[in-house]
């Protein structure tokens, strides 16, 4: 185990700790940690209308929080919440990237955001345009009033005609919009930076105030940058006989992505290497966060804004089930608090349970120590303590564990919601949300989830539990 340990800190760690320190990887995961405040908000909403709206029928089947006083009202308030925020996520995210990419390549971030948030919009529908063939010949008189209306639509005899102008499509602006943005607004943001790293700007003579000459020495590079993007979803909509750029993306590059993250492999394989890059001291979350939030991440929100707006007309978890089996990528069974919910209890690994078993089997009086004072932090998910005070890095006793009990519980998690045994995950719940209660309100208040979350968690203290005895036996440190 010693000489496993030696060859992969020699020969894997290195590696892995470089492409944890990758700027463009670092880039994406700020990014992502950027539109926490707006993804939460929108969250607490959804959560909040889960509780008052979407939890009672299931115990009183009269119970419509639509007609209540007081009730409704704040059904309302969550309904707006939503609109500001989850909605038009792709818009705050747009932004996040080309700050964060701008600020890694050390030039203007303010402008680098707005570089990348254009090149999301240059790419959007603005409003359709339809042409069709009505059953019958609409009467001269109501097709008077429509077309005097002004309103985009059109009537000549039979023949209908919409052109609406200004009218943004919310499935552009959610969580649909993240791998476009990922791909356009890299390209507009690398190349506004190195436009401006190579002087290719408007000077300004030095008496100018700061302010100024900033956003002067950011024009050129900027509209070159976005004269680019332009052209590409311009020659892209010709190509394509006026397909969408953004459209091809999602169902191309998107959709095939997200289909593959819905095995039990690819979910097994992303919870062993947590673990396994936090055994060598690296915060496995970080590393791996373009790929939590890229990918697993996006599909919470779209179960999110399932759960809130409902799925050829059900509401609530009814919706996002009836979305999973419809299988068109409008929600999915597997997303980023999965894994929060049903394996990382008391942080990466499920160390919780290695606490209460320390607790409860262990004869270490350093161990003991340790457990005492990071069972209070591990109630809220935080696990450093443990990590590094115990230590679980790089201890050869607990490495088996701590890779073995997290894939375990994760596997319990998976088969129990893709079986239906409980609702999948369509809220973000902040990481410190205790255990049990964050599967309850990830899953949209399912009691069942905080059962699930207990098979799990016994599972994982039988797996620690002869471990923590094997270590009785090792001297103290």
């Amino acid at each position: 185990m010693n000489g496993l340990t030696a060859w992969l800190e020699k020969y894997f760690i290195p590696v892995a700790g470089k492409i944890g320190a990758q700027k463009h990887l670092v880039a994406l995961r700020d990014a992502f940690i950027g539109t926490l405040p707006l993804t939460m908000a929108g969250s607490i909403a959804v959560m909040i209308n889960a509780i008052i709206r979407d939890l009672p029928p299931a115990f009183f089947p009269d119970y419509d929080g639509n007609t209540i006083p007081v009730i409704k009202e704040i059904i309302g308030v969550d309904g707006v919440m939503w609109n500001g925020t989850l909605a038009v996520v792709g818009i705050a995210f747009a932004f996040s990237w080309g700050y964060n990419l701008a600020r890694a390549y050390k030039v203007n971030e303010l402008a680098g955001g707005m570089v990348a948030l254009a090149a999301l919009l240059q790419g959007i529908s603005f409003g359709p345009s339809i042409t069709a063939t009505l059953a019958k010949k609409v009467p001269d008189s109501a097709a008077k009033i429509i077309n005097d209306a002004q309103a985009g639509a059109t009537i000549d005899g039979d023949q209908l005609q919409i052109g609406l102008w200004g009218w943004l499509k919310l499935g552009h602006l959610d969580a649909n919009a993240y791998f476009t943005i990922m791909i356009m607004g890299a390209i507009a943001v690398i190349l506004f930076a190195k436009l401006t790293l190579a002087n290719i700007t408007i000077k300004l003579p030095d008496s100018v105030p700061p302010a100024v000459s900033t956003a002067f020495t950011a024009i050129l590079p900027a509209m070159i940058a976005l004269y680019v993007t332009a052209i590409i979803h311009y020659v892209f909509g010709k190509i394509t006989n006026g397909q969408l750029l953004i459209d091809w993306i999602q169902k191309n590059i998107a959709e095939p992505f997200m289909g593959l993250s819905q095995g039990i492999g690819a979910v097994l394989i992303v919870t062993f290497f947590v673990s396994f890059l936090w055994f060598f001291g690296i915060h496995g979350p970080n590393v791996l966060a373009p790929v939590l939030e890229g990918i697993w991440g996006q599909g919470q929100l779209k179960n999110i804004n399932v759960f809130q707006n409902g799925f050829e007309g059900k509401k609530g978890a009814e919706g996002v089930l009836a979305a999973i089996d419809a299988g068109k990528g409008d929600a999915y069974m597997w997303v980023r608090g999965s894994f929060d919910s049903f394996a990382w209890f008391g942080g990466s690994g499920g160390t919780i349970t290695l606490l209460i078993m320390i607790l409860l089997l262990s004869k270490r009086a350093d161990y003991r120590a340790v457990a005492k004072l990071g069972i209070g932090p591990g109630i809220f998910n935080i696990n450093e303590p443990v990590m590094f005070g115990l230590p679980i890095v790089l201890n050869p006793i607990f490495f088996i564990p701590f890779i073995v009990a997290p894939m375990v519980a994760t596997t319990i998690g998976y088969v129990a919601t893709s079986l239906h045994l409980v609702n999948p995950v369509v809220v973000a719940v902040p990481w410190v949300v205790p255990p049990f209660l964050m599967s309850f309100l990830a899953t949209g208040a399912d009691w069942r989830a905080p059962v699930v979350t207990l098979v799990a968690f016994a599972a994982t203290l039988v797996i620690w539990a002869p471990f923590v005895l094997a270590a009785n036996s090792m001297e103290e440190d």
